[in-house]
C-alpha cells in the first residue's frame, strides 16, 4: 500500500474521479480530499494564497502517512503541481509515492470550474498560470477531454497495479 497523489489543475475532475477510483480498490482505503484542509486555516500569516497552499500540501501530505504505515492505500485528492513532489517525498520518506496527473484541456478545466456545485469559479483567467504548472513534460499526465470519471478512474487503477505512476 501506499500514497496516491491524484492531481492536475481546478476543474481537472480530481475528486469526481477519486470517488470512482475508491470504488476499485481493494480495502483498506482512506481518500483525502485535499479542499477539506483551506477551512484549517483560520487566519493566515500571509496574503498570499500559494503559500498557505503550501502549507496545506504539507499537512495533507504528513495526515496520510499514519494510513499508509497502517496498510491502507492513500489517495490524496487536490491540485499539487510536481514542483512539490521533492518535498512530498520528505514527507512521505520510505511510503511508496504515486503521481498521477489529470490534465483535460484548459476549456474543458474552465467549463467545469464554472458549473461545479461547489469553489464555483467564473472567471478562470487568474488560473491560467496555474494550469501550465501541469504541462511538464516529465510528468505523467492523463489528457483526455472525452472519458468519463468511471473510465478515467480504470485506466489509474491499472495503472497503479503495473507501477506505472510510481515516484522514485
Amino acid at each position: 500500500m501506499g500514497i496516491t497523489i491524484l492531481s492536475g489543475p481546478i476543474g481537472a475532475g480530481k475528486t469526481t474521479v477519486a470517488r470512482e477510483l475508491v470504488t476499485l480498490l481493494p480495502p483498506p482505503v482512506s481518500c483525502i480530499e485535499g479542499d477539506t484542509f483551506w477551512p484549517f486555516v483560520a487566519k493566515s500569516h500571509s496574503p498570499d494564497p500559494r503559500e498557505v497552499g503550501h502549507v496545506i500540501m504539507r499537512a495533507m501530505t504528513a495526515a496520510a502517512i499514519p494510513f499508509a504505515r497502517s496498510a491502507y492505500e492513500v489517495i490524496i485528492d487536490f491540485s499539487i503541481p510536481p514542483q512539490f513532489l521533492g518535498t512530498a517525498r520528505k514527507i512521505v520518506k520510505e511510503v511508496p509515492l504515486n503521481y498521477i496527473v489529470l490534465r483535460p484541456s484548459l476549456s474543458v478545466c474552465e467549463l467545469r470550474a464554472g458549473i461545479r456545485a461547489e469553489g464555483r469559479i467564473n472567471n478562470y483567467a487568474s488560473y491560467r498560470d496555474f494550469y501550465t504548472l501541469f504541462e511538464d513534460p516529465s510528468i505523467h499526465a492523463l489528457c483526455d477531454d472525452e472519458a468519463d470519471a468511471g473510465t478515467v478512474a480504470k485506466r489509474i487503477y491499472e495503472g497503479l497495479n503495473t507501477g506505472k505512476f510510481v515516484l522514485d
